[in-house]
C-alpha cells in the first residue's frame, strides 16, 4: 500500500546566509565601541590622575610659597640685625676714639699752655687755648703736626694780652683726625 499524504506539507526552505558584509559590519562596530570604551576608561583615569597630580603641585607651590615668606622674613630681619650689629660694632670703635683725641692733644700740650675750649665736629676740632708765651705756642702747633693722629693742623689766630700779673697769649687751633 501505498500512501500518499495529501496534507501539504511545509517544506523547510533554506536559510539564506547572512551576508558576511553585515557579520564584519557587527563585529567591527562592537570591536570600535570596545576600543572606545577603553580608551574613555584610560583617559578619564589619567585626567583624574593628572587633576590630582594638579591639586597636589598647587598643595605643595602653596606650601613653598609660605617658606619663601618665611626666608624673606628671616632675610629682613637678618638684615635689620646685620644693620643693628654694624652700628654697635661702629660705636665701640667710635667711642675709643674720643678717648685718643683727648689723650693725643694733653700728651703733645708742653709747660706753659692749657686748654680752655674744645669743639669737635665729625673728624674737625677746634682749641682754644692759653700760653705764658708766643714760644710755648709755637711748641704747642709743632708738636701737633708731628702727631700721628692729627693732619692739617692750622694756627688760626694768637693774641697776646695782659692780664694782673703777666701777659698771655690766647690762641685758636684747627685741625683734622686723621681715618
Amino acid at each position: 500500500m501505498i500512501k500518499v499524504n495529501l496534507l501539504s506539507t511545509k517544506k523547510k526552505k533554506k536559510q539564506k546566509p547572512i551576508p558576511t558584509l553585515l557579520i564584519y559590519t557587527i563585529l567591527l562596530t562592537i570591536v570600535t565601541g570596545l576600543v572606545i570604551a577603553y580608551l574613555a576608561y584610560f583617559y578619564s583615569s589619567r585626567l583624574t590622575d593628572r587633576q590630582a597630580k594638579v591639586r597636589e603641585n598647587e598643595r605643595k607651590i602653596a606650601e613653598l610659597k609660605e617658606k619663601i615668606k618665611a626666608v624673606e622674613d628671616f632675610e629682613r630681619l637678618n638684615k635689620t640685625f646685620q644693620q643693628r650689629k654694624d652700628i654697635i660694632e661702629e660705636l665701640g670703635r667710635n667711642k675709643s676714639l674720643p678717648v685718643k683725641i683727648l689723650d693725643e692733644i694733653s700728651t703733645q700740650l708742653p709747660v706753659g699752655v692749657w686748654l680752655t675750649a674744645m669743639e669737635v665736629k665729625g673728624s674737625d676740632i677746634n682749641l682754644s687755648c692759653t700760653a705764658f708765651s708766643n714760644t710755648d705756642v709755637v711748641n704747642y702747633v709743632n708738636n701737633l703736626k708731628s702727631s700721628k693722629l692729627f693732619t692739617e693742623v692750622y694756627l688760626q689766630e694768637s693774641i697776646q694780652s695782659k692780664t694782673k700779673e703777666a701777659s698771655v697769649y690766647t690762641f685758636r687751633l684747627t685741625f683734622k683726625v686723621k681715618s
